[in-house]
């Protein structure tokens, strides 16, 4: 393999690692409050509003329902509004971003349904307040699932820049789809499968060493 090919697939990888990074950290910061909210705001729970949370579920429920290729295409326009192009890395982040966001949000929800609700009962005891509960009681608890969803979304995003890069989204699967399909070089798509793979075992493996970190019951073992 040539030194120019070894470059590209180099830079390919970084623009992989960006894009799921910049992805996965716009993702939670849509994706984390609306979990929160969706968790915390059924009829008789902290934030009661029953009538938003059914909306806010059903926007999820559709977002997370559109296949990933339709979203790419179907928002274009708004590629274009954000970031002034509609091909490229910074392109496509938009739609990764706009794909763990839902994602995410039922994590953050599954998580936080899992804590205890006695602890939301004794702290409901000591005074606290609802967002004081949220912030102190369920997320702390929640954490080290939280930490094991968003890794589970970062190795569903390195799949998903993989097929933006189908559609000019750049990063590794643009490079194994114009080197090794359309010029027939099976020895750069292998390149660019044994990468994946190892971003995702690398990923998998952080995110379970962070989760251990902030799994309490394991602490008190």
């Amino acid at each position: 393999m040539s030194p120019d090919i070894l470059a590209v697939i180099l830079v390919a990888t970084r623009d992989t690692v960006v894009m799921v990074a910049l992805s996965v950290l716009f993702g939670t910061l849509l994706g984390l409050p609306v979990g929160v909210f969706l968790a915390t705001s059924r009829r008789g729970e902290l934030l009661a509003l029953p009538a938003v949370n059914a909306v806010l579920g059903a926007v999820v429920n559709a977002a997370r329902s559109t296949p990933f290729i339709i979203l790419v295409v179907a928002i274009i326009p708004l590629t274009r509004l954000l970031v002034g192009t509609s091909i490229g890395t910074a392109a496509a982040v938009v739609p990764l971003m706009l794909a763990a966001a839902p994602f995410i949000a039922r994590i953050v929800e599954g998580a936080i349904r899992d804590v205890d609700p006695g602890l939301i009962e004794a702290a409901r005891a000591f005074g606290a307040t609802p967002l004081q509960i949220i912030r102190k009681v369920l997320i702390a608890e929640a954490l080290s699932g939280i930490v094991l969803g968003l890794t589970l979304a970062t190795v569903s995003l390195i799949g998903y820049s993989a097929m933006v890069g189908v559609v000019g989204g750049g990063g590794l699967g643009d490079v194994g789809v114009r080197y090794g399909y359309q010029r027939f070089m099976p020895e750069v798509m292998a390149v660019v499968v044994v990468i994946l793979i190892l971003l995702v075992q690398g990923v998998q493996s952080a995110g379970d060493g962070i989760a251990r970190r902030f799994d309490k019951r394991l602490r008190h073992d």
